[in-house]
């Protein structure tokens, strides 16, 4: 609807033109924080920048040739794809039983609910040092509780096997993230229509089909937002790896940002850094958009 002044100027009762200005300093901020650090990001990845001389040359896509040369970008994907899968899958499961078994009339369900959810309140230096005491061999809590039940507790050292470390800082992620992953789930279930429960009910459904052809069709819209959250989260790990075992032992926990980090900040290689993470955001957008395609698509099927 518009109105017309008295000189026949037509002004606009919804959105006037003056109200334009005040989206310029969110632009402004966005152009400065985020577009074009993006394009520098590009633009130092095919040259020898340092991070501090300014006097750097163009290179190619030497510093690409050399990240596949060396292994660096294999092993970082490689790990940081099995620190995603298992903490989207753990989160995701974990918070979805939960969210199951707390919606429904139980007495004290309030307190699990909030209970279910203080490890996401600590920030990830708090958990990452609680796990640590957890973790640590001989002293440490589960190394205890296996000295207590006569079990040689010495032994017990995860953060210390490199065949066990990345496991080790991925469930410490999923045990923080499990209860975020809940509340969405728990919000998106007390969406169901009741009537259609007991609709199912009447019609001899069991617990496991009324969860498996009504309760979860109806979510897939929330599931897809856990699961999307959940695949970016973990793609871009870093905290734990830096926390808690500063990449080790050997690269075995180094991921993707942790080793842009490495590169850049204690190599300071800041165009070979550079070059990973513009193969880190090709990567995690590629992921993300094919899980979006993927489970849209499971939403129409279901």
């Amino acid at each position: 609807m518009k109105e017309k002044k008295k000189r026949g100027t037509p002004i606009s009762l919804v959105f006037p033109k003056r109200m334009y200005v005040f989206i310029i300093p969110a632009i402004a901020l966005f152009l400065t924080f985020w577009i074009i650090p993006v394009f520098q990001l590009f633009y130092y990845s095919v040259t020898n920048f340092n991070g501090v001389n300014y006097d750097y040359d163009f290179v190619g896509f030497k510093n690409y040739m050399t990240l596949f040369r060396e292994g660096t970008l294999v092993n970082s994907i490689k790990n940081t794809l099995i620190y995603a899968v298992i903490m989207v899958l753990g989160s995701n499961l974990l918070g979805l039983v939960l969210a199951m078994a707390l919606n429904v009339k139980l007495r004290g369900k309030a307190f699990f609910r909030t209970a279910s959810y203080v490890p996401a309140l600590f920030s990830a230096i708090v958990v990452g040092f609680i796990w640590s005491y957890v973790y640590m061999p001989e002293s440490g809590m589960i190394a205890s509780l296996m000295n207590t039940l006569g079990l040689d507790g010495s032994s017990f050292n995860v953060l210390g096997n490199y065949k066990t470390a990345l496991y080790a800082i991925a469930i410490v992620e999923m045990w923080k993230a499990f209860g975020t992953t809940m509340i969405i789930y728990l919000a998106g279930l007390q969406t169901v229509d009741e009537s259609l429960i007991e609709a199912g009910r009447i019609d001899g459904c069991t617990e496991w089909q009324l969860i498996r052809k009504i309760k979860l069709p109806l979510i897939s819209a929330t599931i897809t937002i856990n699961v999307i959250l959940s695949i970016i989260g973990g793609l871009k790990a870093f905290d734990y790896a830096f926390i808690m075992t500063n990449g080790g032992p050997g690269k075995s926990t180094n991921t993707l940002m942790f080793t842009v980090y490495k590169i850049a900040f204690t190599d300071q290689m800041m165009g070979k850094a550079s070059a990973l993470s513009v193969v880190a955001f090709i990567v995690i957008i590629a992921i993300t958009i094919f899980m979006l395609y993927f489970m849209n698509k499971r939403e129409v099927e279901l």
